[in-house]
């Protein structure tokens, strides 16, 4: 995991000395704390690196004063706190650090975006830069592998997704374990210690129906009835799902004409490992029932690492009519609509909806299949 080069990592160092707060979201054991660690390690500056969990720390921290911060950061040009959400009132801390010390960049990992809401948030409005570190993209593994150990990998990837430390596992039961205690202990941990949470078992029974609708529209209604829950509550769990990144949504896609669907959403997963430990099948592919659910889930989640590691700011939706015409992925960048639909096969077939191309005729439309998929996501 340590040898990983990360794609986030350039971004983050060609930021430092703009006296800012750099925050790195991102879910637990996707690799900030290692990231952080190597970032320090090739600082040629003064640094200093804080755990926002310990005790000590936050105790060192409590009294809010310019001289304070000063005496405890020293010289160093670059601070590190990592899980700075654990540290008591730590936006007011960060903004005071940053403006009264220079020159100072900071760099702090934040689990889960209502913990940079909450926590950090709205003081550090114009002195922060954010970003998202995810697990491994396909851009980043490319470094560490040919292309043909990438095909001969994809199987894999499909089942047991990208997280850092998979790629030192060489036994299928070791990442099995890996994921189910991934899933059981920490990827829930945030969302079990925000306050107003009562029922961590609907949470769980949510996230397992959501696993088996990938790709599919999904009505917050019929979850609700199934678990005996309101549509808001629904609603509002998966909502702080997705604010630990677990879960990602997209909308339908709409120019309000009369045929299109406006209203739906669908709901993804950022890692098909997560989504596979979820409902514990770890199966293979030739005995699996849903490997075009996880080659269409594994495809978004890295078009969307793909992209956000780029630069490009592209927003993602999906498409379909009433008379069922539909589309998996449309992105809208730059005034521009391009369509793709995702096929596991490459022999499978694909066409652009007719009512679409009358409607979107600049649009452009592609195929994603095992054939072209590696250049498409890296």
């Amino acid at each position: 995991m340590e040898n990983l080069d990360r794609a986030l990592r350039p971004i983050i160092e060609n930021a430092i000395g703009e006296n800012k707060v750099i925050l790195i979201t991102g879910t637990r054991r996707v690799g900030k704390t290692v990231l952080l660690k190597a970032i320090k390690e090739e600082y040629k500056g003064p640094s200093l690196y804080i755990n926002g969990e310990d005790f000590d720390m936050q105790a060192l921290l409590r009294h809010r004063s310019a001289a304070n911060y000063k005496s405890v950061i020293g010289d160093a040009t670059l601070l590190m706190i990592d899980e700075e959400q654990a540290i008591p009132d730590i936006g007011p801390i960060l903004k005071l650090m940053i403006d009264s010390i220079a020159p100072l960049t900071i760099v702090a990992t934040v689990s889960s975006s209502f913990d940079l809401i909450n926590k950090t948030g709205d003081p550090l409005t114009g002195r922060k830069y954010q970003m998202m570190l995810y697990p491994m993209a396909q851009a980043e593994i490319k470094k560490s592998e040919t292309r043909i150990e990438t095909l001969q990998n994809l199987d894999d990837r499909l089942i047991y997704g990208s997280y850092p430390a998979l790629f030192g596992m060489k036994t299928t039961a070791r990442k099995q374990a890996y994921l189910q205690d991934l899933v059981q202990s920490y990827l829930l941990k945030d969302i079990l210690a925000y306050e107003g949470i009562r029922h961590s078992d609907k949470i769980v029974k949510i996230l397992r129906l959501i696993a088996h609708q990938v790709g599919c529209e999904v009505s917050y209604s019929e979850i609700g009835q199934q678990l005996g829950m309101s549509k808001n509550t629904v609603e509002n769990y998966l909502d702080l799902l997705s604010k630990v990144f677990i879960v990602f949504k997209l909308w339908a896609y709409s120019t309000n004409l009369r045929k299109e669907i406006s209203k739906g959403v669908k709901w993804y997963f950022y890692d098909n490992g997560i989504r596979n430990a979820i409902i514990n099948d770890f199966s293979f592919p030739a005995l699996r029932n849903d490997m075009g659910v996880l080659w269409e889930n594994y495809m978004l989640s890295e078009r969307i690492k793909r992209n956000a590691y780029a630069g490009q700011m592209v927003h993602y939706y999906f498409w379909r009519t009433y008379d069922q015409q539909e589309i998996d992925l449309i992105e809208a960048a730059d005034g521009k609509i391009s369509a793709y639909e995702f096929k596991l096969s490459p022999q499978a077939k694909a066409k652009r909806p007719d009512f679409f191309a009358k409607s979107y005729p600049g649009s452009t439309f592609e195929k994603i299949s095992k054939d072209n998929y590696l250049d498409w996501i890296s």
